[in-house]
């Protein structure tokens, strides 16, 4: 099977041994449904491969079927919960790049800033993260080498499964790392510790950054060099993006700068082999699994065997409303949801009567100014991810309701940014060569030289992430970087829940940890603020 069409009816082995049992809670319970056991399953080394596809599927999907049935956690629905689709909303809408129109529940109380420990919505990407984390480590316990000598499996197959192995590990670092990210302190548990028994241990941000520091230099050594894996499942490269970006907010996460480490890993992926691709607009498109030698790391949709409402379904169908066409876009409908603030738009003004191309807007019928973030049209939506391939086909859902836009989670030319940053912040490595990275993403954005800079510092270079990475999941983590926030030093509509943005306390830089995992786990704290 290739990793593009994942199928959710694979083996689900070992998915009883999520994080901690002990410490589930009713109205979000992470008991995942199976009708085989472990050892059954790995009896068998064909059956290897779908386990470690299902901790991929994760990423994309929310439950055993397609449409998002059979949930992984319960209590909220299968694709309100999606990983990826609640990642995007917490790195998104509680900043200048994201509004939704949507009162369900307390999603306002994501751009307003005003969420509390009871937010569902937060507390679903918390157990998303941990339910992957539990089936990481569930298979990485399962395919020592005693035990794959156990089973007979041996030679060609016994070195596949380590490779195996190694990648459940990175796919572990990844949700670790969003946890350092986005909650800081937390529970913590790895294949060594016993499941079931007792509620893991609290774990303290700093401590768990140099846990995954650790895995990953490991790592580094032991996945396939880059651009020879399958499209979709990690390689060295991955591996070094994600440390590239842990030290690049090392300061914020641990109180020390690691600059220098940043610009390093960034300058391995750099000369890893890739390449920009010459149309930025292909990077968001549903064919963008073709022809692509810039994404370093994606997570896979397919219309037709990845169902889900969750990942780019929801972003392309939620940025789609007003006078806006769904045809245009490769959909049956639109939601009328997403739009950015003005602060974005005005982040693309036309350069010696040239425009950045990856400014595009839908403006007909909006508002640029937001005075009620419930109406649609107040706001421009980001037109950005279509399920429409290059040749301006729809994707290959015909009903139009799933698409087959993969999410990009590393791009090379995040690599070159932050090369840039840590340059500019003291990390060593050569300003021109920061001013040439920065100028090819500008090349390409407008089509020639024209939008081409001499010099570069920090405030331009935190625009220019928000110009070239708009709606990829990372602009909360640059806000938070470079202190604005929660400050009042940098306002956008409606930050703190008033139109024209007010600062907020700093302690809502981290999220807070739900109130039922805290009833359910006493070794928990809370994180201050809560």
């Amino acid at each position: 099977m290739t990793f593009k069409y994942i199928n959710k009816t694979i083996f689900a082995a070992g998915l009883t041994a999520v994080l901690f049992l002990s410490s589930c809670e009713s109205d979000l319970n992470r008991m995942p449904e199976t009708e085989v056991t472990s050892a059954s399953v790995y009896a068998d080394f064909n059956n290897y491969k779908n386990v470690l596809a299902k901790i991929y599927a994760g990423l994309a999907m929310s439950g055993q079927n397609g449409g998002d049935g059979d949930p992984d956690i319960s209590g909220i629905d299968g694709g309100t919960s999606n990983y990826i689709r609640q990642y995007f909303q917490l790195q998104e809408l509680p900043t200048d790049e994201a509004v939704i129109a949507w009162g369900d529940g307390s999603l306002p109380d994501l751009h307003s800033m005003t969420w509390s420990s009871s937010n569902e919505f937060i507390a679903a990407l918390y157990y998303r993260i941990y339910y992957q984390v539990g089936l990481s480590n569930e298979f990485i316990r399962e395919t020592t080498d005693e035990k794959l000598a156990s089973r007979n499996i041996t030679g060609a197959n016994a070195d596949e499964a380590r490779l195996y192995r190694n990648e459940a590990r990175f796919m572990r670092a990844l949700s670790y790392t969003h946890a350092i990210d986005l909650f800081g302190n937390g529970p913590f548990a790895t294949e060594a510790d016993e499941v079931g028994t007792t509620p893991p241990r609290r774990i303290e941000r700093k401590e768990l950054f140099n846990y995954v520091e650790s895995e990953l230099k490991d790592l580094e050594g032991l996945l396939k060099d880059p651009r020879t894996n399958e499209y979709g499942r990690a390689d060295k490269a991955a591996v070094w993006m994600l440390l590239s970006k842990l030290y690049l907010n090392a300061e914020v996460y641990t109180g020390q700068g690691r600059y220098s480490d940043a610009r390093v890993y960034a300058e391995k992926v750099i000369n890893a082999g890739y390449s920009l691709k010459t149309n930025y607009g292909e990077l968001f498109l549903a064919d963008n699994n073709l022809d692509n030698n810039e994404t370093i790391f994606s997570v896979n949709y397919d219309g037709t065997h990845t169902r889900t409402f969750g990942g780019t379904t929801y972003i392309i169908h939620a940025s789609t409303g007003g006078t806006m066409v769904p045809a245009n876009f490769g959909i049956n409908s639109g939601w009328g949801g997403l739009r950015s603030t003005k602060n974005i738009a005005n982040l693309f003004p036309s350069t010696n009567g040239s425009l950045d191309k990856r400014g595009n807007f839908h403006t007909d019928g909006q508002s640029l100014e937001i005075n009620n973030v419930a109406t649609f049209t107040d706001g421009y939506p980001i037109i950005k991810f279509k399920n429409i391939k290059r040749n301006g086909q729809p994707g290959s859902d015909i009903a139009g309701d799933f698409v087959d836009t993969d999410f990009p989670m590393f791009r090379l030319a995040e690599a070159y940014l932050t090369y840039a940053e840590a340059v500019l912040r003291g990390g060593g490595g050569s300003n021109a060569t920061a001013v040439q990275y920065v100028n090819l993403l500008r090349e390409r954005a407008y089509g020639n030289t024209s939008g081409n800079v001499t010099s570069i510092n920090l405030n331009f270079i935190l625009d220019e992430r928000a110009r070239e990475l708009s709606w990829e999941a990372v602009r909360r983590t640059d806000l938070i970087r470079f202190d604005k926030f929660t400050s009042g030093a940098y306002l956008w509509p409606f930050k703190g829940g008033v139109k024209d943005g007010k600062a907020v306390d700093n302690f809502r830089n981290l999220y807070p940890i739900p109130a039922s995992d805290l009833n359910a786990n006493h070794n928990l704290i809370q994180n201050p603020g809560y």
